[in-house]
């Protein structure tokens, strides 16, 4: 776990400095330099983009972290090279249709909001470039190489939007210059990862030496649907609010969503080095390793989305006020998300071991059956209860989907993330939770969030270590202590 956890706090500092600099794009900039209308085309366009994300990769991503490791020296820089290529499988019809049907496809987004029509190159070039910067990144994970990759990730886009805000707001540029340049952006940074993931390993191409097999090639289209399942339990449902309400709910529902997502930094971070090491434990064989990796990444996470959690509950009030009043109205949205997100952390390292194991293509069936729930409730939920039914309809489909999650590893693997320092855990986040929920500061809203936040993380921190929950946490403490 010791280079799990070295270089997860890396990623987790440089994903946390990467949502820093989004915080001041979603609630402040885009919620006061573009209109609500435009913010919300703006949410559309990239959940339109990441939704086809997945199907442009054609599954390289996990892919290339399940198999690169059952290559020797030799052998290694001929795959990279196929798995560089692949994807073209899906983007060159792809990217005919979106030439050919381009009308149909607008009138198609335009349903309920016609500003919508004319920006289907806009999300088929994202796509693309969000498709190939996730090879290019796997490609460093495979060789431990993944914080400058998350860097890529989470802050090189986020730094690049607040320039192309601050030019719009200083009216050096149009609406127009901003959406195509954030289409630029994308690809940019698509482009950076491949040379820094060539320099790593340069990859060859040789008809002689191909060595994606019939079972490779099956398990890359089949993970399409693995890949397309979660990102469809995550983005749907901005998607499905520009068919169904205006527009501008898009808007109002990204900047809840952004809150409550904030809980999900430490998964996303641990992820990034806890995914090829799975794959490797599960090439050898060690099901000892598997366990504890599945138990500590668990319970770390859990720890820290835990806290964070009921951090922004708490404290939501007093972050309301600094936003215009048209985005104060999430509170159900942020509750319900920021939930399910402490759910996924729950997890663990959970779908590592599902898409990197021999019954990856059970789990993508039953993951296609709760995409299709999860469309349905939706198609339910927004009617009815607008962008509140959005985080409804979100929230039971990922629950219901981790629940199936759970119970088939601890069928199939005889493991489970859960211990009794979970227990303890859970206990302990009530606590807090309940003593914190009626207590108010009469200051600043600014010096009420430090106050009461810092008042929480003490009382934590301090259980936590006292109770010896997690060697992680308490190996933290102890550093830090000797070192003052």
């Amino acid at each position: 776990m010791g280079i799990v956890f070295r270089q997860s706090a890396k990623n987790t500092l440089v994903t946390y400095f990467g949502f820093a600099i989004g915080a001041i794009n979603t609630l402040f900039l885009y919620t006061r330099f573009l209109s609500d209308e435009y913010f919300g085309l703006v949410g559309v366009i990239l959940s339109t983009g990441t939704l086809l994300m997945p199907v442009m990769a054609f599954g390289v991503p996990n892919t290339l972290i399940k198999y690169y490791s059952r290559f020797n020296n030799k052998e290694s820089p001929f795959f990279l090279g196929s798995m560089m290529l692949l994807p073209m499988i899906m983007i060159l019809p792809l990217g005919l249709l979106s030439y050919l049907a381009n009308e149909a496809i607008g009138e198609f987004l335009a349903h309920k909001n016609l500003i919508v029509r004319d920006y289907v190159w806009h999300i088929f070039l994202i796509g693309l470039g969000m498709a190939y910067f996730e090879v290019f990144y796997a490609w460093c994970k495979v060789h431990k190489r993944s914080v400058f990759g998350n860097f890529m990730k989470e802050v090189f886009v986020r730094i690049g939007v607040t320039l192309l805000l601050l030019l719009l707001y200083a009216d050096v540029i149009d609406v127009s210059v901003f959406l195509n340049s954030l289409v630029a952006l994308y690809l940019l940074r698509a482009v950076i990862m491949k040379i820094v993931a060539v320099s790593l390993e340069f990859p060859r191409l040789s008809l002689s030496k191909q060595p994606v097999n019939r079972g490779i090639f099956t398990y890359s289209l089949l993970i399409i649907l693995g890949g397309s399942t979660a990102i469809i339990l995550l983005e749907i449902d901005r998607f499905m609010i520009n068919q169904f309400i205006q527009i501008e709910n898009v808007a109002y529902y990204t900047v809840a969503i952004f809150i409550a997502t904030v809980v999900a930094v430490p998964s996303r971070a641990m992820h990034q080095i806890v995914y090829p090491l799975t794959a490797e434990i599960l090439n050898e064989g060690d099901n000892d390793a598997l366990k504890r990796l599945y138990s500590k990444s668990s319970l770390t996470l859990f720890i820290v989305a835990g806290i964070i959690f009921l951090l922004i509950m708490m404290n939501l009030p007093d972050l309301y006020l600094f936003l215009p009043e048209s985005y104060r109205g999430g509170y159900l949205v942020v509750f319900l998300i920021g939930l399910s997100r402490v759910f996924d952390a729950l997890l663990g390292n959970n779908n590592a071991i599902l898409f990197n194991s021999r019954y990856y293509r059970m789990v993508l069936l039953m993951g296609v059956f709760l995409a299709l729930a999860t469309i349905a409730l939706n198609l339910v939920f927004i009617p009815m209860f607008q962008t509140e039914g959005a985080a409804m309809a979100t929230c039971i489909a990922i629950f219901l989907y981790n629940s199936a999650k759970l119970i088939f590893v601890w069928n199939k693997f005889r493991i489970s993330p859960f211990s009794k320092n979970t227990i303890r855990v859970l206990g302990l986040l009530v606590f807090i939770g309940v003593l914190f929920y009626a207590l108010e500061f009469p200051f600043h809203p600014v010096l009420n969030i430090i106050l009461k936040s810092s008042l929480m993380v003490l009382m934590y921190a301090g259980v936590l270590f006292r109770l010896r929950i997690s060697e992680d946490i308490n190996g933290i403490v102890k550093g830090w202590y000797n070192k003052k």
